[in-house]
């Protein structure tokens, strides 16, 4: 199987042309016409990923964010992005990342988050130029849950242990709005949909204090937020060419770890 015939079923579900302008989604390191027999998932492409991907027998790594952001001058294993895209060379592995594209497709990553949480009546958020598109949805529950409820539900469903959130203003859920990864820029999208709840990422100090007794700010984590990622694309591709193989990560981890009271550094 071509590298171009893995990515054409990627963008046909998410169009490169759906990026952001700072982003660097698509094929990273690799050829269109390379050969490739099976691929890994991952959320992001670490040492340990590529290393799963050695020995799996894995000639592609698929993530959802991409391994390079910026032109890179020099490739002399100073830092772990080097050292993993010269790995990659050295390998023949193909490093191909599916990221804001992913995020704004119809059906993509909060949309995916909404369907967890069996959201219903789902609509994009903050639509973009592309018909059906747009970062983050809103959509409602179809029975009303008491608000720390349904914030414990989203800790076991996405396994989040730690969960920040501002002042539990509304005491009970119907409407969610949802954007995965950092969602800090829609805040006043999601309070402007009536939302009770808006669940994200990355939510800086300033910004939990913009709830304006309206709508209840929830950080559930970046990485917790987009670890579907994976399951997306393991579901693109496994229906759309069953015989090629694909693996899920499980080196694919939060860079972000934890530590509570009695339970030092806990993931």
């Amino acid at each position: 199987m071509k590298v171009r015939d893995i990515a054409a079923v990627i963008e046909t579900f998410a169009p490169l042309a759906l990026q952001e302008s700072y982003d660097n989604a698509g094929l990273i390191v690799g050829r269109p016409d390379d050969e490739v027999h099976k691929a890994l998932l991952a959320v992001d492409v670490t040492e340990e990923v590529l290393a799963e991907a050695v020995a799996e027998g894995c000639d592609m790594v698929i993530t959802h964010h991409p391994i390079v952001f910026h032109a890179m001058k020099r490739f002399n294993s100073a830092s772990q992005t080097e050292r993993c895209v010269e790995e990659a060379i050295r390998r023949g592995i193909v490093l191909y990342a599916a990221h804001t594209n992913l995020d704004s497709t119809p059906d993509g990553m909060s949309w995916r988050v909404a369907q967890m949480l069996g959201l219903e009546s789902v609509e994009v958020m903050q639509p973009t130029n592309a018909e059906g598109a747009g970062f983050g949805v809103v959509g409602e529950l179809a029975e009303v849950e008491k608000s720390e409820d349904f914030m414990r539900r989203v800790m076991e469903c996405f396994d989040v242990r730690t969960l920040r959130h501002s002042d539990i203003v509304k005491s009970e859920i119907r409407k969610v709005a949802i954007c995965t990864g950092a969602g800090g820029s829609l805040i006043d999208d999601a309070r402007a949909s009536g939302a009770d709840i808006y669940l994200t990422a990355d939510l800086r100090y300033n910004d939990f204090m913009r709830h304006e007794n309206a709508i209840i700010l929830a950080d559930m984590g970046h990485f917790e937020s987009e670890y579907c990622a994976i399951q997306i694309l393991f579901d693109i591709l496994s229906k759309k060419i069953p015989i090629f193989a694909v693996r899920k990560s499980v080196c694919s981890r939060n860079p972000v770890n934890y530590m509570t009271a009695g339970c030092p550094n806990e993931v």
